[in-house]
């Protein structure tokens, strides 16, 4: 029976058999999303899933091979007679008599040159006199912003190959990495492109990216702005020590040489802002500092502005 093995790829896509080209593409990138190895690593139930899902998606998405496959559904159908099946092998080019069971079917539907998402896809030519294919692929992915600055090792799912890559530190956005022959094989010639890595660095909470160089807003006290003070602060390599100097003013920006991204050739520094930061609710013993100092203040901080406020 040429229907052992089949499976309900709209089912699969948790979609009707009437469902649009965008309502296939929005139930698969839902889908993708919750099944992506990244998110279960070690997860065999979930990578099989993820296969499967992305295989839907290949079949749905594509006119040619969702005509292929209903042709399929509706030949081999429990509710057709014989007659119907003499019918089709006259009038239709697809002997779909002619095939063992539905995973033989897919493989010449498909063949096996499949694709894994959307965030993977194949680049094909083809030129009017040759035929000509680039068989590389590309792969988008995203990596946090410490991950970027250290360096780290990600394993992804590339037709339905296991592949590590290594990700070397102060790569930046828009970065590509090439890994050889494991991009898309060309059908029964067993020739084999390129992956392309395009590395997308995430925003962080605390530190942003200028070049190689890091930068910090650092919220600052009153007293450690007018007296000085050598305070710990972290940083995305470890706490360091960093020396405030007295007299320092709100926004200005204090440096740690080399403790920002490192490339081959050069290495970036680490800068903080100064920001003044005022405690909510002061105490009582605070108030009476204050009052103390604007007692014995004698710089007075608007006698210039107001100058030129009057001229």
């Amino acid at each position: 029976m040429a229907l052992d093995g089949f499976k309900d790829y709209f089912k699969i896509l948790c979609v009707s058999r009437n469902a649009t080209d965008e309502e296939i593409k929005s139930a698969f990138r839902k889908l993708a999303r919750k099944f992506h190895p990244d998110l279960h690593p070690n997860d065999e139930k979930a990578e099989s899933e993820f296969k499967e899902i992305n295989e839907a998606y290949e079949i749905l998405s594509d006119h040619e091979k969702k005509k292929s496959y209903e042709q399929y559904l509706s030949y081999w159908s429990k509710d057709r007679d014989e007659k119907f099946r003499d019918f089709y092998r006259e009038n239709n080019l697809k002997h779909f008599d002619e095939y063992l069971n539905f995973d033989e079917f897919l493989s010449d539907l498909l063949g096996r040159f499949s694709q894994v998402g959307k965030e993977i896809y194949s680049n094909i030519a083809s030129e009017k006199n040759g035929q000509s294919l680039n068989l590389d692929a590309e792969f988008h992915l995203h990596i946090s912003f410490l991950e970027a600055l250290n360096g780290t090792k990600k394993n992804l799912l590339v037709n339905n190959e296991r592949i590590e890559v290594k990700i070397p530190q102060g790569i930046q956005t828009g970065s590509k990495i090439r890994i050889k022959n494991k991009g898309n094989i060309q059908s029964g010639k067993g020739k084999r492109g390129d992956l392309l890595i395009e590395v997308s660095v995430k925003s962080h909470p605390i530190w942003k990216l200028k070049g190689l160089d890091v930068y910090a807003d650092l919220p600052i006290s009153l007293d450690e702005l007018a007296l000085g003070a050598n305070i710990s602060v972290p940083s995305p390599k470890g706490d360091k020590y960093l020396s405030i100097p007295a007299g320092s003013l709100p926004e200005q920006k204090l440096r740690l040489e080399e403790q920002g991204l490192h490339s081959l050739d050069a290495k970036g520094d680490l800068f903080f802002i100064l920001k003044l930061k005022l405690p909510e609710n002061w105490s009582d013993d605070e108030v009476r500092l204050l009052e103390k100092l604007r007692s014995v203040r004698i710089d007075e901080p608007r006698s210039s502005w107001f100058d030129l406020a009057r001229t």
